[in-house]
């Protein structure tokens, strides 16, 4: 007799990769969505569906690879849904509230940005992972979910509660051009990849989330554009580790050639 075969929706090997892209489906729902608000001038919510659609690239990938789940497919879905998210859907929301009245010029500082975003991107998948273990924790560029983070930081301005004064949208497209230039840069930036953390310190990292989750939940824009300055100021400092390390690994190098010949 031949054994009953269990009737299955979907093979067992292949359940895992649904939940990534799943997550990778609703981040570019949400960056979609983003731009239907800024064009009805919601802009709060258009900036919290970028907020939420950064979020969820972050976790795609890495479910992704804690439950074994990856996939060239997933991949490929990833990076074309970050151009959508983070590449269209940000810089669409700027121009919708400001730069359209700069004409043709804030049209093409809007393609800029795009094209930008998707060299970035580009340049990203062609990226070899066989590097030392510490360049893992840098980007060549600013990553396009920080970068389309960054772009938002005056609209972001002018709807949180500061009042400092200060004419933001003034500054906005020589920023958006700024940030586009950042992103297809070989500047090194951190990316935070391999931070590992003492075991006596986990209470302490548990307290600073449960406070982050706070200030985002009361002090939403207030408490993203702190953390965009962070990073603006984290550029520089990335520059200049990156340097040293480089530099040590060299003369490393050197010296073990030179101990070779010898």
């Amino acid at each position: 007799m031949q054994e009953n075969k269990k009737f299955k929706l979907v093979a067992s090997k292949r359940t895992r990769y649904l939940l990534p892209n799943i997550l990778t489906l609703a981040g570019v729902c949400l960056g979609i969505s983003s731009i239907k608000f800024s064009i009805d001038g919601n802009y709060n919510l258009a900036v919290i569906f970028i907020l939420l659609a950064s979020i969820l690239d972050a976790l795609d990938g890495r479910v992704a690879r804690l439950i074994k789940g990856t996939s060239e497919f997933g991949k490929e879905l990833d990076s074309l849904t970050d151009f959508v998210s983070f590449g269209i859907a940000p810089v669409f929301i700027l121009y919708f509230w400001e730069l359209n009245n700069y004409g043709k010029l804030g049209w093409a500082i809007t393609l800029i940005y795009s094209v930008c975003c998707a060299l970035r991107l580009a340049r990203f998948n062609l990226t070899k992972n066989d590097q030392e273990s510490w360049k893992i924790n840098y980007f060549e560029g600013i990553p396009s979910p920080a970068g389309a983070i960054l772009i938002l930081m005056p609209l972001i301005f002018e709807i949180s509660n500061l009042n400092l004064n200060f004419e933001i949208k003034k500054i906005t497209p020589y920023f958006t051009f700024l940030i586009a230039i950042l992103l297809v840069s070989k500047i090194p930036t951190l990316s935070f990849k391999k931070i590992t953390f003492s075991p006596k310190s986990t209470v302490f990292i548990l307290l600073g989330i449960g406070i982050i989750f706070i200030c985002l939940l009361f002090y939403t824009f207030e408490t993203v554009l702190f953390f965009g300055l962070v990073y603006i100021f984290l550029i520089p400092i990335s520059f200049f580790t990156y340097k040293i390390k480089n530099k040590k690994e060299a003369l490393e190098t050197m010296e073990d050639e030179h101990e070779d010949v010898l």
